[in-house]
């Protein structure tokens, strides 16, 4: 295991996400952000299956910092049930890794 995990986000706004995202990397939680708009999503919600226009976010940080960056983009987040999931890094390019590690506030 490599210590970092993505945190894969959905946002209704790209504007929205990408303050949210500059936020996670300026208070160090996050060393990376990729904002994904355009993406079109089906889904059930209250028992009607609705289509619309989502935002990916996919937050690069390490897992000490998993709970915390989790904490702070519910708090920002304005869905009542946002999709926000971990994905564990089994391995990578090690010196990307490793910037990746050292971006995020000092564990």
């Amino acid at each position: 295991m490599t210590g970092i995990v993505f945190l894969y986000v959905t946002h209704p706004d790209t504007a929205a996400a990408s303050a949210l995202g500059r936020s996670l990397v300026e208070s160090e939680l996050a060393a990376c952000v990729n904002v994904f708009a355009g993406m079109s999503t089906v889904y059930r919600w209250q028992g009607v299956i609705e289509e619309g226009q989502e935002v990916v976010m996919i937050v690069k940080t390490r897992a000490d910092l998993e709970l915390a960056a989790r904490a702070a983009i519910l708090e920002a987040h304005p869905y009542a049930c946002p999709c926000v999931v971990t994905i564990p890094i089994a391995g990578g390019h090690a010196a990307y890794l490793d910037w990746l590690a050292r971006s995020c506030r000092p564990g």
